[in-house]
């Protein structure tokens, strides 16, 4: 029994710490350069596969504006 009450002791500790940090780290993912490495590559991946731009400069800028278009929130 005192197992189950410490398990649940810090399950609930853990939930108050992501919930006092969640906010700070969405900040740090959004703001983090391998993220925006990352979200930029993906944009520019689903642009080649879902919409059929011909030029390469329009399908550069619009996976940029797809890019910008994004934020990064804790819920």
């Amino acid at each position: 029994m005192n197992d189950t009450i410490n398990k649940q002791s810090i399950t609930k500790s853990l939930k108050l710490l992501s919930d006092g940090f969640k906010s700070e780290f969405a900040t740090y993912v959004y703001t983090d350069e391998q993220t925006t490495e990352l979200f930029s590559q993906l944009a520019s991946e689903f642009v080649q596969a879902n919409i059929p731009v011909i030029d390469d400069d329009n399908q550069i800028e619009l996976a940029l504006m797809l890019f910008e278009s994004l934020n990064v929130t804790a819920r």
